[in-house]
This record gives C-alpha cells, sequence and structure tokens, in this order.
C-alpha cells in the first residue's frame, strides 16, 4: 500500500532544510563581507596633566587578524560637556595608526573622552567603538559627594532567560555607579520568603546561585553592600516555557546540558545547536530533546583564542537560548624580548634598549619609557582589549587580569564575566531570513587623497569637460596639477596624499560651458560628529595611585613652570636659528611637508652642489655617497638598503627607479635619504625612503591662483614626532632643567624577517632613578604582544 506523506509534513521539512541552508550561508557571507573591526589605543602614559600632550598608537583589527584593508582612521576628543576638541584623521600603516592630542593649558575638566573607530565601524552597534575616558590631574579637593559609593545588583540568567521547570544558574554582579566591583553578601527568597541560597560574591563582585522555580513563583534576593546598607531586588521574572542552557569549563572542553520540562521538551522535538566565532560557524549539531535533557562536550583546543558564542534554537530555527564562553589557547602571543643593552639611571644618562623576535616574524611595536614613580594603570592591554573588552558590552573591571595565568580558578573567574556581560549578537531574526546588514559607511580602503566632483553642470557638459587644472597651495610648496574629469562628474588622482589644511584653487574649461560650475572635494572625508561623549569617567578604569598622581602632577607642574621661565630664552634661541639658518635646513623646510620634513635623514643639496651636473642620473649622483645603499646602475637601477628596497619618491608621490632615472640632475632641487622605518607616503617605508624634490621657481607669486576659485580641505591631521633629547650631542641646554615624565614615546617600530632586533636609545631626565618600559605590538599574521618591564 502506498504511504501518503501530509503536505504540511513535506513544507515543514522543506522549510527546516532550507532554513539550514540559509543560516549557514548567511553566517559565511557575515563573516566574509560583514565582518567586523575592533581597535585598541596604546598610550605613552595613563594619565595626564593640563598642558601635556597624549601620545597613542591605535592596532586594528578585523576579527582575529590585523585589519589591512582600512587605510583611514579617526579619532575624537571631547571634553567633560561633550565639546569636541579635536577631531583627528590618521593614515593606517600595517593596521596601525599614530597621533597625539595637546591637552590646553588651561583645561579644567577632571578627564578627557577619547573616542577613536574605522568608518566600517559605524556600521555596526556603536556600543563596540573604542571609548576611553583618560583623567586629568589636579590638586585633590575635599567633597564628599564625590566619596559617595552607590551600589547596584545586576541579574544574569544563564543562557537568557529564567524557566520554570527545571534548574537554573543565576548569575549576578555588584558594582558601584563607576563600574568598580563591590563585595556583598544576603539571601534569594522565593515568593513565600523562604530562602533558597545565599548571596556571595566570588570574585570582582560576581557570583551565581541556583533556583528551580514553579509554574507562576518569584524571587527576591536581600542583601547588604559593604556599608551594611540593607537593599532588596526582584530577579527576572521567570518564563513559564522554555528551555535553560548550561555551560561548565572543563579544560579544553567545554560540557553543556540542555533541559526542558517533559510537555516542552516533547513539543521541541528536534533542537539545533550553532557555534559561532568572530562572525565564523564554528561547529553545529542537531539533536532530539524528546527525553528533557541533552548534554554533550564541545571540544575548543583547535579553535582561537576569544568569545565562542553558543545558541539553541527549536526545529524550525527560532531562538530559544544563547550563552558565550571564553577560549584561551594561547596561539594569540608570540615571543618578543626586551633586553637592556646600555644602562643610564644617572641624569642625563644614555639608555639602550632592544626588543628581538623569532627571525621569521614581522611586526609593529610601539613603546613607552616613563618614570617609575608616576601612576600607571595595568588593568587593561592590547590582548585583554582586542580579545575580550573588545568584544563585550558592559565594563570589565582589570581585564587585563584575566591573561595573567592559566589556572582553572582564573578561568572559572572569567566564566563570571562571560556570565555577566553582553556581547556581539548577531541578530538571529534577520539571520534566518537571510537578511544582512545595511551598510552606511563603505570602508576606506584608499588613503585620503585628491579627490572631488564637478557640480552645476549638464551631463552632456561633463561628458566634454576634458579635464581640471588645480593649485594646491600647502604650508610648504605650491603644486599645479591636471586631473581628467570623468563623465558623471567626478575626478581623483590617488597619488596626491593630502595632509594638513591645503587651499586648492581650480579652473574648468570655460569653452566647455563650465564657467558656472563648481567644484567640492574630498567628499568621501568623514566629518566630525555633533553628539560626542562627555568626559564622566565611566570609561575610566578608576584604578587609583594617590602617590602616582601626586608624583607625576608635581613633575608636570614644575615642567610646565620651566616652560614659561625659558620661553623667552627659547623664543630667542628659534630667532638666533632663523637667522642662521643652513642652506639644508632652508630646503628641506621649503620642499618638504608632513613626516618628509625633519627626521632622520641624509640630505643632499643639489642647488649648491657643482658636481651634481656631471651626474648622469640622480642614482649616479647618490653612488657612494649614503653608507650600506647599494646603487647598481643597470635598466633599470636596482636600489638596496639594509636587506631591502627603499621606496623612492618624486615631490612626495610614489615613483619607481625606471621613471626617476630620466629626470634631469638639472631639475633636482634637494634629496633626502630618510632611515626606516618610514611612514610619510603611500607608498610604504619598512626599508626607508628616497624623496626627490625638482626646483621650484622663485618668482611663483604667493597667491598662485588669485583670482579663480577655490575650496580649503583638510587631509590628515600632522603627526608630530616625540622629542626625546641626545645628550650626546645637546652642549647648550645644561642650564635648563629636565623634569619630563615620560623619557621616550616611539609607535613606529618594526621588526621584519630579515631585521629580527630593533635597539632603542634614549636618554634619562635629571631626576628619575628607575623607569617603566611597556612595550606593545602585533604581527601581520595578528598575534599580540604585552611587555612590562621596570629598569632600576
Amino acid at each position: 500500500m502506498k504511504q501518503i506523506i501530509p503536505l504540511a509534513s513535506i513544507f515543514i521539512f522543506c522549510f527546516c532544510k532550507t532554513n539550514a541552508q540559509n543560516i549557514d550561508s548567511t553566517i559565511e557571507k557575515y563573516a566574509n563581507d560583514y565582518s567586523q573591526e575592533k581597535t585598541y589605543l596604546h598610550y605613552d602614559k595613563s594619565t595626564y596633566a593640563s598642558g601635556e600632550t597624549i601620545w597613542y598608537k591605535a592596532y586594528i583589527l578585523n576579527g582575529i587578524f590585523p585589519a589591512e584593508d582600512t587605510k583611514t582612521f579617526y579619532v575624537d576628543v571631547s571634553d567633560d560637556k561633550g565639546k569636541l576638541l579635536a577631531h583627528s584623521i590618521l593614515p593606517v600603516v600595517y593596521s596601525t595608526a599614530a597621533g597625539q592630542f595637546d591637552i590646553p593649558a588651561d583645561y579644567k575638566g577632571n578627564y578627557i573622552h577619547i573616542k577613536a573607530y574605522t568608518k566600517w565601524m559605524l556600521n555596526f552597534d556603536s556600543v563596540f567603538l573604542y571609548n576611553k575616558d583618560i583623567r586629568i590631574l589636579s590638586k585633590p579637593t575635599n567633597t564628599s559627594a564625590k566619596n559617595t559609593i552607590i551600589s547596584s545588583l545586576q541579574f544574569f540568567p544563564e543562557g537568557g532567560d529564567a524557566v520554570a521547570g527545571v534548574n537554573n544558574k543565576i548569575a549576578f554582579k555588584a558594582n558601584d555607579q563607576w563600574g568598580r566591583p563591590v563585595k556583598i553578601k544576603g539571601v534569594v527568597q522565593d515568593s513565600h520568603g523562604t530562602t533558597v541560597d545565599s548571596l556571595r560574591t566570588i570574585h570582582d563582585g560576581m557570583g551565581y546561585f541556583l533556583i528551580f522555580p514553579k509554574t507562576g513563583e518569584s524571587f527576591t534576593a536581600k542583601w547588604k553592600d559593604e556599608k551594611g546598607t540593607e537593599h532588596t531586588s526582584a530577579l527576572p521574572e521567570i518564563k513559564q516555557s522554555g528551555l535553560s542552557l548550561q555551560v561548565v569549563v572543563a579544560g579544553d572542553k567545554r560540557n553543556f546540558l540542555i533541559s526542558a520540562t517533559p510537555e516542552i521538551a516533547a513539543s521541541l522535538g528536534d533542537i539545533h545547536m550553532i557555534g559561532t566565532m568572530n562572525e565564523h560557524e564554528v561547529f553545529k549539531l542537531t539533536k532530539n530533546i524528546s527525553s528533557g535533557n541533552i548534554s554533550g562536550v564541545i571540544p575548543v583546543k583547535d579553535l582561537p583564542t576569544g568569545i565562542l558564542t553558543i545558541t539553541v534554537f527549536d526545529s524550525h530555527w527560532i531562538p530559544l537560548a544563547e550563552r558565550i564562553t571564553f577560549v584561551n589557547n594561547n596561539e594569540f602571543r608570540f615571543n618578543a624580548e626586551m633586553n637592556v643593552e646600555h644602562w643610564g639611571l644617572n641624569k642625563r644618562a644614555k639608555d639602550e634598549i632592544s626588543i628581538t623576535v623569532p627571525d621569521s616574524l614581522a611586526a609593529t611595536f610601539s613603546v613607552a619609557v616613563t618614570d617609575l614613580n608616576i601612576d600607571a594603570d595595568s588593568s587593561d592591554n592590547i590582548i585583554s582589549h582586542l580579545l575580550l573588552t573588545g568584544d563585550l558590552k558592559g565594563k570589565v573591571y582589570n581585564p587585563a587580569y584575566y591573561f595573567s595565568n592559566n589556572s582553572d580558578t582564573l578561568s572559572k573567574q572569567l566564566d563570571l564575566v562571560m556570565l555577566t556581560h553582553g556581547w556581539r549578537r548577531f541578530k538571529w531574526e534577520e539571520v534566518t531570513a537571510g537578511k544582512f546588514p545595511k551598510i552606511i559607511y563603505p570602508k576606506d580602503t584608499s588613503y585620503l587623497s585628491l579627490s572631488g566632483k564637478v557640480y552645476g553642470a549638464l551631463p552632456s557638459q561633463l561628458r566634454e569637460a576634458g579635464s581640471i587644472v588645480l593649485i594646491l597651495q600647502q604650508k610648504k610648496q605650491n603644486k599645479i596639477v591636471t586631473e581628467v574629469i570623468n563623465p558623471d562628474g567626478t575626478f581623483s588622482d590617488p597619488s596626491i596624499i593630502l595632509f594638513d589644511t591645503t587651499n586648492i584653487y581650480y579652473q574648468l574649461a570655460k569653452s566647455k560651458g563650465l564657467s558656472d560650475a563648481s567644484v567640492q572635494f574630498m567628499q568621501n572625508r568623514l566629518p566630525p560628529f555633533t553628539n560626542n561623549i562627555a568626559a564622566s569617567g565611566f570609561f575610566n578604569s578608576q584604578i587609583l595611585d594617590t602617590i602616582g598622581n601626586s608624583r607625576h602632577l608635581q613633575l608636570a607642574n614644575e615642567e610646565m613652570q620651566l616652560a614659561n621661565l625659558y620661553k623667552a630664552k627659547v623664543l630667542e634661541t628659534v630667532t638666533i636659528k632663523g637667522k642662521t639658518k643652513s642652506p639644508l635646513q632652508a630646503l628641506d623646510e621649503k620642499y618638504t611637508s608632513g613626516l618628509f620634513s625633519g627626521g632622520d635623514a641624509y640630505q643632499f643639496d643639489l642647488l649648491n652642489d657643482p658636481s651634481a651636473v656631471g651626474s648622469m642620473n640622480i642614482f649616479n649622483y647618490l653612488q657612494g655617497r649614503v653608507a650600506g645603499l647599494q646603487i647598481t646602475m643597470s635598466t633599470p637601477p636596482t636600489i638596496q638598503w639594509r636587506g631591502g628596497t627603499p621606496q623612492i619618491y618624486l615631490d612626495e608621490v610614489p615613483a619607481d627607479a625606471d621613471m626617476i632615472s630620466s629626470v634631469n640632475v638639472s631639475d633636482i632641487a634637494y634629496v633626502k635619504v630618510l632611515r626606516p622605518p618610514f611612514f610619510g607616503g603611500a607608498g610604504g617605508g619598512a626599508n626607508g625612503a628616497i624623496a626627490i624634490y625638482t626646483r621650484k621657481g622663485n618668482d611663483r607669486p604667493k597667491e598662485p591662483g588669485k583670482g579663480l576659485n577655490n575650496n580649503t580641505v583638510r587631509g590628515y591631521t600632522s603627526m608630530r614626532e616625540f622629542y626625546s633629547p641626545n645628550y650626546d650631542a645637546i652642549t647648550n641646554n645644561d642650564d635648563k632643567k629636565d623634569v619630563r615624565s615620560t623619557l621616550y614615546w616611539n609607535p613606529q617600530v618594526i621588526t621584519t624577517p630579515e631585521n629580527n632586533k630593533v635597539t632603542l636609545t634614549f636618554y634619562n631626565n635629571d631626576i628619575s632613578h628607575a623607569f617603566r618600559v611597556v612595550i606593545e605590538g602585533m604581527t601581520t599574521d595578528g598575534r599580540l604582544v604585552h611587555l612590562e618591564n621596570v629598569m632600576e
């Protein structure tokens, strides 16, 4: 007899199979096309005083790998009232960016807020943008209101909901208004006033208890804070149907238990479980829960370090419960070793430290050296932020602690963090429907280069527009370029990257009927936001070092007083230097801009070198003039320096050796050979750079585009070099006291497989007898390191 299958059964089977396929393909597309970026900022120190400079370096990840596509980074600085103080736009090199902010000398607020992000990050939940409140030191005041502690208690049912008829684990977190943990004790009572469990903190204000609620039952917590004040808090409402998900950390495994009442279990039948990490699906299973319970083991030893999200669905792929657990397999670390090559703890003594990595790794580092006795906050670092707090909602107290060892005790304490914090969640109703996030802000996949669009012209006129003549008036040089106008009115030149402020004069072809057209420049530049966060102190660890703060403030005040005292002498010195400026200094000031100016470089003045005219080309001229620079006069010429090929620039635009060899030496005014690493241009500079500048006419008018239409545009924010005095070379500054609290800051330390050891030199001030050295870094494959050493 032929079996008849009901049409409804066929529909349900097809629906479930289709949804399963949808989930797999949608998660894969999320991982490939919508993977989220996150960032961490390393600062030269943890607190500052008014008038000091905040130096920082940003590290940017896309999932667990460096964010190689993003080329522009944004940092917004706001005061304690939410007023924007600075909107910095920084180029991204090797998935990092560096910058600085000068705190106004008259700033009176207790904090300054830093918000940092990429344009791509703005498409997703804003809670995952980087936010930090930096403490601004001031004289302590006796305000009792500031010392008032307001304790609060939050409850978090494991899996998302407390469900009647099954055993439930309820985690809790007690903290004050600053997010600091609070110790509490109390009891949990049912609706009849019967005590069902005690309430005791296990670690940093967190703990858990167990309840077995009946249908219609409610629970209340009665507790006392550290001052003995009594509180009463209602537990979350008990869900009358559903299931519970419990996960237990067991070394390199996760034991799970899914429980449901017999009635619910029978109605559910098959359930599905999916594990995801960084938008990637890492496991999926389907089991029948008709018996009421499902238990199993999830092996995690082969997973990357990070947050594993476990989600349980019914047979129709409706989510029922979700839990996160942290996996730490320690593969994220790489070995970097710091050694002291030369000790100098005396006044203005020379110090040398080296960083060595395995010779197979390429890595970028930031290095901060400060007075040991000023305050320091080691509660968060590159590892704890990028692997833990950068993926969580809510404030985690002292997150670096959870990476201090691999003990079972610490793993259980970290699991309390997982139970009591929100996380990056899929919107499963959209995933099952095959929907994707709406992208408003595309990635900055190219640098902030010259671009624009012509408005006020007909499509037929734009098709015949031809080109636009632009005069770029910058601080140290002017440039005339001609750009082709596309049929849609746009034009661009990726080779021209703009720094600071540029006045752009433009001229369109009047013969093409474009005399009334206008031009807008750099429309891909992200403007500052108006809704900035007030610096309240919430995004600060609130870990205080009273003695260290006092020492830091004393040094900062003394440094400011000395700066004011020597201001007249400094101005006088600058004036004298201006009068006795060397030809090389004058050339550097006239021709270079951004990070091409100043710096550690060999310099050549071809205007005043009679031997230059006898050279066939600039490479022939440079032969034998730069130590270690090997030039082979082939076609095209080949250049090697310190094991690599330096990037070549013509008027600060990347060029190749073949093109440069055809430039007449008599047209060249100035050449700089910049030691590696160099981050001033778009071509890369891990192996240094050769910057060649062609002559400028001395009869150029001060207003090159007078009478032409013009716009003022801002490019990348100017990046300064941290001033670190070289007391081996300075002889005329012995009368000025040196009380710097930051002795050395370098955000551009690079190691390569060919050069796996770098040596850094700095000099002591007049008063420090011991130093704190903090080194953070990231490899090209996303592994991380945090080193903290004391020199004393």
